[in-house]
Formats: structure tokens, C-alpha cells, sequence
């Protein structure tokens, strides 16, 4: 709890706590709140409970409520135990918003107006090594825009690994830990050609969806193979403004995704737009290559393939991507789940461009991000 802000009054009507603070606020806790987050129910060191929902008491009254020193003490109906709960907790439960910055999300729909290198995050890998607090901020940004970059990363194999320590944790899959974008005869993926690649999210055939992507430049080339990148979550809330039936028909269809080769046979389905419990969107999977036969009643085809179609020709809109042509040594790090990203076609009989790429789980970066917050805080960093 702040120092400046301790709790005058503490009050209580059976069913819920009422604490007011010396700043002029004032908190509303429910008993049943209370109730479940009790510190004798949970284990000291690691912080987790101890009971079940089916202990708890199914209509918790509190008795009594009494300021003791930084304390609140509660005495609870019908029951011999005595409670007491930090204040300083009480308080930081009542006014942490947003919990974490990171998850302030901003969502850029014009990214033609942008330029990836000012409006992004962009560091150099040496400074994000060397800087905890840089790399904080830059981890930060690449939570809350989706996309972020890094530049003077050695242009060798093992780069993108060494670089990724700064990020989260690889995740490995039928193409290894890291795998290369590159011109190959007969490609499994249309990815290793030279042609050009609409706006697309990867792997979405895969349970779960890869939360990141990492790709490092080795070899650029300089007539072409320029990144592409539109931000997913600003393009779905678009259509939801501007045909929400449409929008709501992405949400509700089941669509497959599938991928074979020689040592995978991945297949899984889900909307092209999802949405999380508050109804926000929470994930975009759009990847026109891999969409398998869909499974739908005749009837319902039309309606599913309009909005289908919608979707497609706002992707295809130069007006909300944003272009960059990354040079040897440059790296982009983006989220699999939000950002669509695709690259113009270029001329490999000239220049054999040659890109590393990698995942991230989704966790690990989130993690990574508030544990470095965390240490800094607290001054360990």
C-alpha cells in the first residue's frame, strides 16, 4: 500500500466489507471474496490455495470487522475463526487498473500511415542485452502493439537462438526449434519460394496456434521481399463497426485448417475471428492456404463465404499495412495470434534471400515481460 494512504473507517453488513481510505476512496469487498482469498488458506510460500471452492461456506457472514494497526480483523458468523488480511493487499486489490501495462493493447488500423521504424518499437540487440530497463520498454511495446523489432542481430545461423533469450522461450515443432525461409525446389510451404505472400497468420492448423514468431534477416534482398504487416485485432473490430453480421458470422463458424508433409499430418478448427469471455477479440487465424474442405450445410454457405470474402478484401487493402524492407541483420518479433504478416514476391535467381525464423510459446513472453518488471521494482535488476 501506497504510504500516503491508509484506511480510516472499516465497516461491515454481513454479506460484504466496506474499507474507506484516507485518499477519499472507497472499497467493497463481498464476503464470499473474502472468503476465498483468506491468507491462512493458502500456502506461505507458494501462494496457492489450500481448499476447494466446495469448502468454502456456501453464504459466508461476516460478523465483525475491526482496524488493527495495518490489519483488518474479521470475525466470521457461525464459525470459530478469526481473519486477518493485510490492509496494503486490500488496497492494492482495489486500485490496480490496468493490473498490467503490457496489457493495454493498441491497436493501429491505418498502417500504411506508419513507419515501422519510429512508430514500433525498434532497439539494437546489444543495448536490449545490456539495458534492462530498455529492454522492459521494448518488451512492453511489443505486448501492447503486437509487433516489435530488433536490428544488429549477427546475421549467422545461430543468431535468432541467442537473440531469443532476450524474448521467451522457443517453441520446437515438426520443423525444429528454428527453421529457414528460403527459396528450395519443389517447397512443402509456399513460403519457400520467391512469390509473394498475402497477409496471413501461421500455423493456425496447430493446436496450440504458435503465440509468436521471430524472423532474422541473414541475407535481404534488395529488389523485393518487402515485410508486410496489418494488426489483426484493429481489422476485426473494423468489420465488427462496419458489417457486424459479418463479423459475427466469422466468430460462430468452425473452420478447418490443415497441413501434411512427410513428417506431419497437423489438422485442427476454429473461427477465423475468436473472441475472448468479455467479448473482445482475442485471436485472428487467417490463412487462406491451409483452409481445408469446409463443413458446411449448403444453406449457410453463402452467408459464411460473403463474410469470408469481407474479410479478405480488408486485408488486401494497402491502406491498413504496414511495409518494411528489413536489411541483413534485422529481426521482427511479432504476435501469431493478432499480427497478419506477408512479404512481396522478389527475384531469388538473383539474390537467394535467406530468413531464420522461430516461435515463441505465447506465455513465455508474457512471463519473461513481468518478471523483468518485477526485478526492476524491486531493484535486483
Amino acid at each position: 500500500m501506497r504510504r500516503s494512504v491508509a484506511c480510516t473507517t472499516a465497516s461491515a453488513d454481513g454479506s460484504s466489507l466496506q474499507l474507506v481510505w484516507n485518499d477519499g476512496t472507497r472499497s467493497d469487498f463481498a464476503s464470499m471474496w473474502l472468503r476465498d482469498n483468506l491468507p491462512e488458506d493458502r500456502d506461505a510460500f507458494s501462494g496457492q490455495r489450500l481448499i476447494d471452492v466446495t469448502q468454502l461456506p456456501v453464504d459466508p457472514q461476516i460478523r465483525s470487522a475491526q482496524l488493527i494497526d495495518d490489519d483488518v480483523r474479521i470475525a466470521w458468523q457461525n464459525e470459530a475463526r478469526v481473519s486477518t488480511i493485510a490492509l496494503a493487499w486490500l488496497y492494492d486489490q482495489a486500485h490496480r487498473e490496468p493490473v498490467r501495462p503490457e496489457l493495454e493493447i493498441r491497436r493501429w488500423l491505418d498502417g500504411a500511415e506508419l513507419d515501422p521504424r519510429s512508430d514500433f518499437a525498434w532497439q539494437v540487440k546489444s543495448t536490449l542485452r545490456a539495458s534492462p530497463s530498455d529492454r522492459l520498454a521494448w518488451l512492453t511495446r511489443l505486448l501492447q502493439d503486437g509487433i516489435a523489432f530488433m536490428s544488429e542481430v549477427p546475421p549467422v545461423e545461430a543468431g535468432i537462438l541467442k537473440a531469443m533469450t532476450l524474448v521467451g522461450r522457443i517453441a520446437e515443432t515438426n520443423y525444429g526449434l528454428v527453421f529457414n525461409v528460403r527459396v528450395v525446389p519443389e517447397p512443402e510451404n509456399l513460403a519457400y519460394s520467391d512469390l509473394g505472400l498475402g497477409l496471413h497468420t501461421d500455423n493456425p492448423y496447430r493446436e496450440p496456434v504458435p503465440g509468436f514468431q521471430a524472423l532474422h534477416v541473414l541475407v535481404a534482398a534488395p529488389d523485393g521481399g518487402d515485410s508486410v504487416f496489418a494488426d489483426g485485432y484493429a481489422l476485426a473490430e473494423h468489420l465488427r463497426r462496419t458489417d457486424p453480421e459479418a463479423f459475427t458470422i466469422l466468430t460462430r463458424t468452425a473452420v478447418p485448417f490443415a497441413y501434411r508433409s512427410r513428417d506431419a499430418d497437423l489438422y485442427a478448427e476454429r473461427p477465423l475471428i475468436e473472441l475472448g469471455c468479455t467479448g473482445a477479440v482475442a485471436a485472428v487465424h487467417y490463412n487462406s492456404r491451409s483452409i481445408a474442405p469446409l463443413r458446411l450445410a449448403a444453406p449457410d454457405c453463402a452467408a459464411f463465404y460473403a463474410a469470408y470474402r469481407r474479410f479478405a478484401e480488408l486485408l488486401r487493402k494497402p491502406q491498413f499495412q504496414a511495409s518494411t524492407r528489413l536489411a541483413n541483420g534485422d529481426l521482427v518479433v511479432f504476435d501469431n495470434r493478432r499480427i497478419l504478416h506477408g512479404r512481396s514476391a522478389f527475384v531469388s535467381r538473383r539474390h537467394p534471400r535467406h530468413l531464420r525464423g522461430c516461435y515463441l510459446t505465447r506465455d513465455s513472453v508474457y512471463s519473461e515481460t513481468a518478471l523483468l518488471r518485477g526485478r526492476l521494482e524491486a531493484g535486483t535488476q
